[in-house]
């Protein structure tokens, strides 16, 4: 009996340590939710904040942008963006790096023109000064 709740218990423990995100996980999963939102609200001061200066955001198209580009075009209102979800995702954290994968499904209006977009999405996150910044990422058409 003894070795029976021994095996529980340390199968319980497991499954708990397999399952628990970290407190760094748990912020850069917050930072993408907030992300999202503030392209979908045109919300100039989140992405500011959520960005690196550094910044590298690349287009499944080919185009990447400078964190001044990028600020430059969601501001323009060229794409709106109406929905994102966001589905696969996976954090790994490396040190002070994050690399996160996820498939982004989207609605949006780009030049007056409603679309859709499902993309293969992968961004890196650093933390600098205590924060969790995007200072790349990358799409690809799925």
């Amino acid at each position: 009996m003894k070795k029976i709740i021994i095996l529980l218990l340390s199968s319980f423990l497991s499954f708990i340590a397999v399952n628990a995100q970290s407190a760094d996980e748990k912020t850069i999963a917050a930072n993408i939710e907030a992300f999202s939102k503030a392209r979908i609200d045109v919300n100039l001061s989140v992405l500011d904040k959520l960005t690196a200066t550094e910044l590298s955001y690349g287009h499944s198209t080919g185009t990447i942008e400078t964190k001044t580009e990028f600020l430059e075009i969601v501001k323009s209102r060229k794409s709106v963006y109406k929905k994102i979800g966001l589905t696969d995702q996976t954090i790994q954290i490396v040190d002070n790096i994050a690399i996160v994968r996820h498939v982004f499904n989207a609605e949006l209006e780009n030049n007056g023109v409603f679309q859709t977009s499902k993309l293969g999405v992968l961004q890196i996150w650093k933390k600098q000064q205590n924060k969790w910044q995007l200072i790349a990422r990358q799409a690809c058409k799925l």
